[in-house]
């Protein structure tokens, strides 16, 4: 399998961002870690296991990315708007240093502009679905596994206009019903998946309430709760991956 380790200076967050990517050729796919994870969690904690089939028959390219959780979402004791202000600070260096320079690296490779697909579990499948609702017109299916799509867990009752505009339960339910993205939606790929066991709990109310605010736009999704057995761990979402990937790709 061919890797790949790229540093490169992030003007939107005025620091070196670090990425790697697995795979000679084939769909770009966004790998975003769990909360405060790294780059190298996508090797370290064996996703590449179950993704090498894909990977090594020119299927996909991931490209597994940085977040900077700690201080934002998981920076609980800090400021709240000077968290999602860095938040959003990060955003931007995904859809606009990020995303160019992945479409680079992979048209080298296919030839042709494929759509990216983004993709995490747990926190990560939180900012998968932030960043593919935000922009359908960049990203073009997600999977997200075990996800977060409301802002109580971190922010409490807080409420400004960056936070609506990063809480997809929130901004979803508000968008106008001639809105172009819900066109858009229904032209992608979504699939979002949670357990209903241990340590799901939370995670499979947000995802009912992502259900509800999805069905209620007209925004067809799909949208599986698993067995009472399926806890909150990465031996199950290597499974759903497994299931979820060749349908998507």
């Amino acid at each position: 399998m061919e890797i790949r380790y790229f540093k490169h200076y992030s003007g939107c967050l005025g620091r070196d961002m670090e990425f790697k990517v697995y795979g000679h050729r084939g769909k770009p796919v966004m790998f975003i870690p769990c909360q405060a994870g790294r780059f190298y969690d996508f090797e370290n904690f064996k996703m590449i296991d179950t993704w090498a089939k894909w990977i090594e028959s020119g299927q996909v390219m991931v490209f597994s990315i940085d977040v900077i959780d700690g201080e934002t979402y998981a920076d609980l004791k800090g400021d709240p708007r000077r968290r999602i202000e860095q938040h959003e600070r990060w955003y931007h260096y995904v859809v606009d240093e990020l995303v160019p320079y992945i479409r680079h690296l992979a048209g080298e490779r296919n030839w042709h502009d494929e759509p990216i697909m983004t993709f995490g579990a747990s926190m990560g499948a939180m900012h998968a679905a932030n960043l593919f609702f935000r922009r359908p017109d960049l990203f073009g299916s997600v999977l997200a596994l075990s996800g977060l799509y409301d802002s109580e867990g971190f922010f409490g009752t807080y409420m400004d206009d960056l936070l609506y505009q990063n809480t997809p339960c929130r901004y979803l339910a508000g968008m106008q019903p001639d809105h172009p993205y819900i066109g858009m939606y229904n032209q992608r790929k979504m699939v979002f998946c949670v357990g209903q066991g241990a340590w799901e709990d939370e995670l499979k109310v947000s995802t009912a309430r992502l259900k509800q605010v999805l069905e209620h736009r007209g925004i067809h999704a799909q949208i599986d709760f698993w067995g009472y057995d399926v806890s909150h761990d990465w031996d199950w979402w290597f499974r759903q991956c497994d299931y979820y990937v060749p349908q998507m790709i």
